[in-house]
């Protein structure tokens, strides 16, 4: 959703809160909590029902930043759809992801993060970070990289393969799952990168690492199935 593609905003962040007011929904709101969602601040409003939301609000930076403000988790998610990527500076990029209370969260926002210059920047910078969810961020934003941004360099994701063999131990739930999500990305982003990715997974499913070999197992086995070779064109 480019900002060309959009009509500017016309509405106030009172006109949005109202109308997520309106489409609370506790039934969700519960189910979130079951798959460990922080609700304390949200309206159990589903990314489905946001999408067109956003679109009909159109591009708007400054409703963008009063949103996230308001700290209500579909507003924040909100905001990121909103946001204008080319006016999100590094301040901004680094107040949000302090923010960050909940994986989905950390999920949807990372897609306008790497749509700004300091993309590459920022995963170096908190991979190694010691916030679950600042780390969760790094290697989100590679496995988005990696499905989306489709003419970035093979060279960018070798560089990130090293960072996922050293952050691999952390034993934290959604650093750990988010670590793995990366892997399987990289590995399935070429005929290239993947017997380097597949390596990689091959050697942590050997470590005595509890967290290492969790991953590794899981990267292994997607990254030799039959759906992934085929797809690569390695049969």
């Amino acid at each position: 959703m480019s900002s060309n593609t959009r009509a500017r905003s016309v509405w106030s962040k009172t006109d949005v809160l109202t109308r997520l007011e309106g489409m609370r929904n506790e039934t969700n709101r519960a189910g979130m909590a079951r798959f460990g969602i922080n609700t304390q601040n949200a309206y159990g409003i589903s990314i489905r029902d946001l999408r067109p939301l956003a679109k009909t609000i159109g591009r708007d930076h400054d409703l963008a930043l009063q949103l996230w403000r308001s700290g209500i988790h579909e507003a924040r998610i909100l905001a990121s759809f909103i946001d204008e990527a080319d006016k999100v500076g590094e301040e901004q990029i680094d107040t949000w992801v302090a923010d960050f209370d909940s994986w989905d969260l950390c999920d949807q926002v990372v897609d306008l993060f790497i749509a700004t210059p300091f993309a590459d920047e920022k995963i170096h910078a908190w991979a190694s970070a010691e916030p679950e969810f600042v780390k969760r961020a790094a290697f989100a934003m590679i496995a988005r990289r990696a499905v989306r941004q489709k003419k970035l360099p093979d060279e960018t994701f070798l560089a990130y393969l090293d960072l996922i063999g050293t952050q691999a131990g952390d034993p934290r739930n959604y650093v750990k799952k988010a670590v793995d999500w990366a892997l399987r990305q990289i590995g399935k982003r070429s005929a290239t990168l993947h017997p380097k990715a597949l390596a990689l997974a091959q050697r942590l499913a050997a470590s005595e690492d509890k967290a290492r070999r969790w991953i590794g197992r899981d990267a292994v086995r997607e990254l030799t199935s039959d759906a992934v070779i085929r797809k690569l064109g390695l049969a």
